[in-house]
């Protein structure tokens, strides 16, 4: 029997109160007996530093021995809010090393007789939470009491998080949760708010870390309870709080609680409007391409495929995609230009590498050194355009944030304007032959469709009429300019040819 009960999954039944006394009791009294025969349960009561005697009740209770489970009581010596309270709880479960935690309130508003129903859905492979949800039946919010004004607010606002974070959850707002243990030690929590929105928060990690989340019918049940939640405050919160999660995956906000470290910062853009596109449409069918930094080698493979071109890669990593070059060099741009010649080639590459590098100055003087002798190869270079008119903004209103992509990206060493990255190359001895702004990425950030063309091509509107305020990527072509030694020589050359004729020219005269 000891043995059985050892392989039984560990539950933590949080239940947060705060001046609960009257409700305390039976809800500890309501949490079903059955919960015993499919896992080891044990109940935390944390109290946040209540008023009443929610403390001393629990005391009695847990002295009692009534509650057929191990039973803890907490007291917080100052109140930490809602939040800050479950993040306690949380971190008591993880360091008990419990396999599961439910969260229960203290004033009874949630039904404990459903933790039968969210346990067995929270056990499913790969589960990461099950909510309960007085939404999914349809009325039941309304014959349980939930006024109007709430059952109105919880829908606007559950529909606003749905499309914004692309899910289908039937409501974001309930507090009836069973969260697995081992999702909770992936996902910041601790970092966020200690406000009611914490159960946002806590979702839009959920989401952000693509972790399954369930919902289960629960009952609705408004009784006498005090509710303490400032309802305007709280929607702007939860507003808030999804708008700046949505912002961050587009590279143009960064909060530490929402950074997931999950996606490439390379992507392929080749098939809108960008430096990866403009860079395939301007190399000749054909040429051979020396692609620096060529990542996942989007643009290579592109350029095989759609001109015929041959393709030389260099960077610190080959890239996954088998087939995208013709030959691939290992080498960190940090330590310079690799030992090739670089006169051989029709075109070299420098999409989104620039800004990578600790010493910009450094590897464009020596890129240009590379090239002088040869008078034939361009040179197509892009950068993020730091004068964005987003950036702009968030400048006014103190913001500058780097995140984990985008134009601040976290990786980023230097940040330019379309001034200072013409200087960049000038006064390393290339001439810019054409400049062009590129606009925000719309496509890997929506659904491609109507919407988003129409995106690109109000931002490419906007480009004509300010390219330093509505591009955000810089793209150059440029060329190197012959040497000092180069122009010497040709002086030279042409002094001698002149020489030569007037030398005929006279011979001729005579």
């Amino acid at each position: 029997m000891r043995e059985a009960a050892r392989n039984k999954p560990r539950l933590l039944i949080l239940i947060v109160a705060y001046n609960a006394e009257n409700d305390i009791e039976s809800v500890l009294a309501r949490v079903p007996r059955a919960m015993s025969d499919v896992c080891q349960t044990e109940v935390l009561v944390l109290d946040d530093s209540s008023t009443d005697a929610t403390f001393d009740i629990a005391i009695r209770i847990q002295q009692s021995g009534r509650v057929p489970f191990p039973v803890h009581v907490l007291c917080n010596p100052v109140n930490q809010g809602y939040g800050g309270n479950q993040k306690i709880g949380y971190h008591f479960a993880i360091k008990h090393g419990f396999d599961y935690v439910a969260l229960l309130h203290g004033d009874g508003q949630y039904a404990p007789e459903c933790l039968p129903a969210l346990f067995g859905a929270v056990r499913q492979d790969g589960v990461a939470a099950v909510f309960g949800s007085r939404m999914l039946t349809k009325g039941a919010a309304r014959r349980g009491g939930m006024p109007l004004y709430k059952r109105i607010g919880n829908r606007i606002l559950s529909w606003t998080q749905n499309k914004l974070l692309r899910t289908r959850l039937s409501e974001f707002h309930s507090g009836y949760r069973i969260y697995s243990v081992d999702a909770l030690r992936k996902i910041p929590f601790h970092l966020n708010t200690n406000d009611f929105h914490f159960d946002t928060e806590i979702i839009v990690q959920l989401v952000l870390w693509r972790m399954r989340i369930l919902e289960v019918p629960i009952p609705t049940y408004y009784g006498d309870e005090i509710c303490r939640v400032n309802g305007i405050k709280y929607a702007a919160n939860v507003i808030r709080t999804v708008m700046i999660a949505r912002a961050q995956d587009v590279g143009v906000l960064h909060d530490r609680k929402f950074d997931v470290h999950r996606w490439s910062p390379y992507r392929s853009k080749v098939d809108f409007p960008s430096p990866h596109s403009a860079a395939v449409r301007l190399v000749p069918r054909g040429s051979s391409v020396l692609d620096l930094g060529c990542a996942d080698g989007y643009v290579s493979a592109a350029l095989r495929a759609q001109k015929g071109c041959t393709v030389v890669g260099v960077d610190k990593i080959p890239p996954e995609a088998s087939g995208a070059l013709d030959r691939f060099i290992e080498h960190d741009l940090n330590e310079g230009i690799p030992a090739l010649d670089l006169s051989q080639f029709d075109y070299v590459l420098l999409l989104d590498v620039v800004e990578h590098l600790a010493s910009p100055e450094q590897f464009v003087t020596q890129l240009q050194d590379a090239l002088k002798l040869s008078r034939k190869t361009t040179v197509l270079v892009s950068t993020g355009n730091i004068g964005f008119i987003v950036n702009r903004l968030m400048l006014l209103f103190g913001q500058f944030n780097y995140g984990s992509r985008g134009i601040l990206d976290l990786t980023h060493t230097r940040l330019f304007t379309f001034a200072s990255f013409r200087r960049l190359f000038e006064q390393a001895g290339f001439r810019v032959r054409s400049a062009r702004g590129m606009p925000v990425p719309f496509p890997l950030v929506w659904r491609r469709g109507v919407l988003t063309r129409a995106a690109l091509a109000a931002n490419e509107a906007l480009i004509s009429v300010s390219r330093g305020l509505f591009s955000y990527q810089i793209f150059f072509e440029v060329e190197s300019l012959p040497s000092l030694e180069c122009l010497l020589d040709d002086a030279r050359s042409a002094s001698a040819k002149r020489t030569a004729r007037e030398q005929v020219t006279d011979c001729t005269a005579s």
